[in-house]
């Protein structure tokens, strides 16, 4: 039995599609989920999906909540770039021949496809692509011309209350374009939200020029208690990698701003970041800071704002089980404990500070709780990206302290002092230096080219600018 050449067509398109996002894209779709929040609540529904474009807007969020599963995610756009595709080759066969009508259903596509690779896209609008595609191609379906032009008209204007605009100037985007190194920082970002840090310290090798990629390698680096040893694998810009500015302008900075903190033992900062997250997020909301939200209020001992958040994602279809579990009354023995280790990092005075005031903010962190490592680690890698060696030796403590970075650092800021007059006379011991530091800053004045990894180079590089 013969299959017809469109139909080849079709599956091509699906495929290529499918493949694409699956592989090639795959980061993309599942952040997408993190943006979205959909509940089984007949009043929320009623409420959230009133109005213009209801249609593509509830199914839209409806279907963007499998997104966080691999596979689901580029299957169901596929199945929507494929119905515009067949829908555009149907409308363009009532017109013109084959041959055209296959030129403009895969310009169409093509179309489509791209616009789906936009950061911050939402699928609504290739939903309401596909749904004005379908109310032409029906209208099309009438014999008489002028039923065709009628119905066409009628059938637009039902569609524009059902699908709403086909496009947004800040999210739907009306020309796209894929960018490869962008989904590599979505992928560090999601794969960040998710903990697992050896994954993000794998995608870090590729050096991505954006210093979110950069603050999301040291994160990983400090959960690992590897920050000093990882530090200058990853190409290091000021003290800009260590924090994000909360409220910063673009939605992406802020959802990943209070991360850091929110590891560190800083609640109020990162509760901040999610709630500013929430607000500048696609449809101002959002599963993944609802989630942490919820997080930072339990860590905070607030039961009555975690459990307003826990309600809202127990009626969720995919964190259902986990809002219940995370229940004060229905917590396990381990997370109690877990949830306990986590209090011991929260700083219990009242603060009045600048959110950029990161030295004072980490040393009432260091107060709170002096074997917070994570604190100290930070603490002393921002005195040496600052340049601050003076600060550094007040925070270093020789013997506790080994990284090789934070000796190179004290070996700097002794000749600073000595000037280099009676630095033989100093005893290196007394400051946690190894003799392996002292032959390496010996050697490097010869050739630092080798030494790109060290503090030394680091350091000697600012001098020279």
């Amino acid at each position: 039995m013969k299959v017809s050449k469109d139909k080849y067509f079709i599956a091509a398109a699906f495929l290529v599609s499918f493949a694409f996002f699956a592989f090639a894209y795959p980061y993309h779709l599942i952040r997408r989920e993190q943006l979205t929040l959909f509940l089984y609540d007949i009043p929320y529904i009623f409420r959230t999906y009133s109005g213009s474009g209801c249609i593509a807007r509830f199914i839209g969020d409806f279907v963007e909540q499998l997104y966080c599963y691999r596979l689901i995610g580029p299957l169901i756009v596929s199945l929507l770039l494929a119905a515009t595709d067949v829908l555009s080759y149907k409308i363009a066969r009532n017109f013109t021949g084959k041959r055209a009508s296959f030129a403009i259903a895969l310009l169409i596509f093509i179309w489509s496809l791209l616009r789906e690779t936009e950061s911050l896209f939402i699928t609504r609008y290739t939903i309401a692509i596909a749904g004005y595609l379908f109310c032409i191609h029906c209208a099309l379906k009438f014999r008489k011309p002028l039923m065709k032009i009628c119905a066409t008209i009628v059938f637009l204007l039902i569609g524009i209350g059902i699908f709403g605009k086909p496009y947004h100037k800040n999210y739907g985007k009306l020309i796209g374009r894929p960018d490869f190194e962008y989904e590599k920082l979505i992928a560090m970002d999601v794969e960040s939200y998710r903990e697992n840090w050896d994954k993000v310290l794998d995608i870090s090798k590729s050096h991505l020029l954006y210093n979110e990629a950069c603050y999301l390698h040291n994160l990983a680096a400090a959960k690992k208690g590897k920050l000093a040893v990882k530090l200058f694998t990853h190409p290091q810009n000021y003290a800009n990698g260590l924090f994000l500015m909360v409220n910063e302008v673009t939605p992406f900075s802020n959802s990943m701003a209070g991360e850091v903190w929110y590891h560190l033992g800083n609640m109020t900062l990162a509760d901040q970041s999610a709630m500013v997250s929430l607000q500048f997020s696609p449809k101002h909301t959002g599963v993944r800071y609802i989630r942490r939200l919820a997080m930072i209020n339990l860590i905070s001992g607030q039961y009555g704002s975690a459990e307003k958040y826990l309600k809202m994602l127990s009626k969720t279809l995919l964190y259902r089980k986990w809002a219940i579990s995370m229940m004060p009354d229905n917590q396990s023995d381990e997370m109690r404990r877990n949830l306990a280790e986590m209090r011991r990092n929260l700083v219990c005075d009242d603060l009045v500070s600048s959110s950029n005031s990161y030295r004072l903010l980490l040393q009432k962190l260091l107060e709170a709780n002096p074997n917070n490592i994570m604190a100290r680690e930070y603490i002393l890698c921002y005195d040496l990206l600052t340049y601050n060696l003076d600060a550094f030796i007040e925070d270093y403590i020789p013997g506790k302290d080994k990284a090789g970075i934070y000796q190179e650092a004290a070996l700097i800021w002794l000749n600073i002092q000595y000037n280099r007059g009676r630095i033989d006379e100093v005893d290196f011991s007394d400051y946690g230096i190894a003799d392996a530091t002292i032959e390496r800053f010996r050697k490097f004045s010869r050739m630092p080219e080798l030494y790109k990894n060290t503090y030394l180079y680091y350091y000697t590089s600012a001098i020279e600018e």
